[in-house]
């Protein structure tokens, strides 16, 4: 038994280049007998809830959003969740009830997402009536990227125009830990297949920068506004939004200052290092290097890429030799080629990207520098948690 009057709440999308609002969500709620409004989410969730019954009150608050959504701004977009399960229902001539629904109203399915919600349903039928969706105009967005590898198949099949980050995933990732990395590459994923971000469940500034971080396009959340009944303004947000996101420029800004800092200190390691490497002197030669806590080892390799020397690293007890990389050959490495291309002829200092080391798996980055008339270059592995 559904209990209460279905309609539809809308949380609002904020455009990270403008900060003003893009478009909405439509969120189901039920209005108590007492006014109060109550989710639909767990009777969507709820197994015993009898299927007919939820589709048609999602139907009905989908009747809801669209007869509203005249009163919002004709530049913002409406964002329907779509079940793949009722879906897979349709016949193959069957006429799409949403799209019955837009015509009913007068909407431009140009106006429109369809968030696919779930992993269930056909994946045939499902990419047949995408298809049909975005042949009428509308826009095709998958909900909950990254929670579960078949998404990845079912982003091959649909090719849809935005990716939804996984909000639990999102929220773990903007903490830092391995999540963050995930994260990144499904990003740079989403950018490569020419999709929008949107990272929903923003709560935090913190989240924020992350989304930021991510190349969101939109960002959704608590950190603006919950989802209400009325239109929010466009720029109800512009403000705040600014505020934020001049405190990442700010944030970015102190880390590009820091590697600078970190290059000029490179630099005077380098000529410390090469120094003692061109006199080929014992290693007991070699200096403690107490200005530099960030080194984590530095080894030499011959201009093909081959490793010539031990990993040494500093410990307490003092210079220590890590022989086992001996003769293996590093020119596959992103930084070596880089090296060759930037580096070589002009004999400058070159740093990696930041990537997590396979022996320590701390985040890290080399720097290179070829000496020795180009014959043998100067690598130096920096612990790069502090950038």
């Amino acid at each position: 038994m559904i209990d209460g009057q279905p309609l539809a709440c809308f949380q609002p999308f904020i455009d990270t280049a403008t900060g003003r609002i893009a478009g909405v969500e439509a969120l189901g709620r039920l209005r108590q007998a007492d006014g109060q409004l109550a989710s639909v989410g767990p009777l969507f969730a709820d197994p015993r809830t009898p299927a007919m019954a939820l589709r048609r009150l999602d139907r009905q608050i989908r009747d809801n959003a669209l007869s509203r959504v005249h009163e919002a701004p004709g530049d913002w977009f409406l964002s329907l969740n779509m079940s793949p399960r009722w879906i897979s229902r349709l016949r193959a001539d069957q006429a799409l009830p949403s799209l019955k629904q837009l015509a009913r109203h007068g909407v431009d399915p140009q106006r429109i997402v369809f968030e696919i919600t779930e992993l269930g349903g056909n994946s045939q039928r499902l990419a047949e009536v995408v298809a049909r969706y975005r042949d009428a105009g509308a826009r095709i967005a998958i909900d909950d990227f990254g929670a579960g590898y078949s998404q990845l198949d079912r982003v091959l099949a649909l090719q849809p125009d935005i990716l939804k980050l996984d909000m639990r995933l999102f929220q773990a990732a903007a903490l830092g830990g391995p999540s963050t990395d995930v994260v990144k590459a499904l990003a740079q994923m989403a950018e490569k297949t020419g999709c929008w971000i949107i990272a929903e469940g923003v709560e935090t500034a913190a989240q924020l920068h992350f989304a930021l971080e991510c190349g969101s396009r939109y960002v959704q959340g608590f950190l603006f506004a919950r989802a209400q009944e009325a239109f929010y303004s466009t720029d109800a947000f512009v403000q705040r939004f600014a505020g934020l996101r001049q405190s990442y420029v700010d944030q970015k800004l102190a880390e590009r200052g820091r590697w600078m800092s970190m290059r000029q200190q490179l630099s005077e390691l380098m000529v410390i290092l090469q120094t003692w490497a061109q006199t080929r002197a014992p290693l007991s030669a070699l200096p403690k290097l107490d200005a530099f806590p960030w080194l984590l080892r530095f080894y030499q390799c011959d201009r093909h890429g081959t490793q010539l020397t031990p990993n040494l690293e500093w410990r307490p007890s003092g210079w220590v030799a890590d022989n086992r990389y001996l003769g293996h050959n590093w020119s596959w490495r992103p930084y070596f080629y880089h090296l060759l291309a930037e580096g070589w002829e002009e004999r400058r200092l070159t740093l990696s990207n930041t990537y997590r080391d396979a022996t320590s798996n701390q985040y890290c980055l080399t720097a290179g520098q070829f000496f020795d008339n180009g014959e043998r270059l100067l690598l130096i592995d920096i612990d790069a948690a502090g950038l």
